[in-house]
């Protein structure tokens, strides 16, 4: 069913829905704009935040081993 709208002698052509959508079905849709969060962890020995499976900027260490010498 078209809804017909009458603006400043300008018939517009609105797009309706036939049906009613489910909410689920808009959930589907919707799925994919829920909020991404970063996987942000403590650094056990310098105690700075950083990303998980990340180097540690501060110190240069990743997984127990000396990755690159940070600058002072």
């Amino acid at each position: 069913m078209l809804h017909i709208m009458i603006v400043n002698h300008l018939e517009i052509i609105m797009a309706v829905p036939k049906r009613k959508l489910s909410v689920a079905r808009r959930g589907k849709r919707r799925s994919h704009l829920a909020v991404d969060f970063k996987n942000v962890v403590e650094d056990k020995k310098s105690g700075e935040f950083r990303l998980s499976h990340h180097v540690d900027k501060t110190t240069g260490m990743y997984n127990g081993k000396q990755i690159f010498k940070p600058k002072n």
